[in-house]
């Protein structure tokens, strides 16, 4: 990880999103109401790791972008570079009356391999990292449970110690209008997701 005296110092203009989200048609700006919960998850290229989220259900809205790092805005080329910090986040607003934080977690987990560092499987790079931001304290206690259960599944079928990054959320920043719902405009685009095939131990109560 680049120190943060060393990272890109960024911009101030925010990138903006013109059109509606591909899947549930809503606008990409619009802020959630306070019925809904937000999760923030980075499980390598971010392509494929959106797609998993949209198709739960209970999620209301899905959108890509930077979070973990020091740069403000910014883009997918600075990013890249490994100069500001930031992992490839997917953001996911869900309904908790519909899905819970853990089957979030459990999507999460069951989607990628997260005992790699910094990489999924070709991906290579601090952005590739796997990580959870949390939102709270209960959502942090969630996180610590799972880490904890699933490290225990995961060294029992061979693997590594988890190297997921567990930390309070941070500024989220969008990704430029062409990485949002990748895989819907581009069906055959590439997606980098791999599993370990290790069964997270969460059930998909509702809270």
């Amino acid at each position: 990880m680049i120190p943060q005296d060393q990272a890109l110092k960024g911009r101030f203009t925010a990138i903006t999103i013109g059109r509606p989200h591909l899947v549930f048609g809503t606008s990409m700006e619009t802020e959630v109401g306070e019925s809904f919960d937000t999760a923030y998850v980075a499980m390598g290229c971010f392509w494929g790791a959106e797609r998993k989220f949209w198709e739960l259900a209970g999620v209301v809205v899905t959108s890509v972008g930077y979070q973990g790092g020091f740069t403000p805005n910014p883009t997918y080329e600075e990013v890249c570079t490994g100069k500001t910090g930031h992992a490839e986040v997917v953001k996911v607003v869900f309904d908790p009356k519909q899905i819970s934080y853990e089957a979030i977690l459990q999507c999460f987990f069951e989607n990628h391999n997260p005992t790699e560092g910094f990489r999924q499987g070709n991906d290579i790079g601090t952005q590739y990292r796997s990580a959870i931001y949390t939102v709270g304290d209960n959502q942090a206690a969630s996180a610590e449970s799972v880490v904890a259960s699933y490290g225990e599944r995961l060294r029992a079928a061979g693997y590594g110690v988890i190297t997921t990054e567990l930390t309070s959320a941070g500024p989220f920043y969008l990704a430029e209008e062409y990485h949002q719902q990748y895989l819907i405009a581009n069906p055959n685009g590439y997606c980098g997701l791999g599993s370990t095939g290790v069964a997270c131990p969460v059930g998909l109560s509702t809270n």
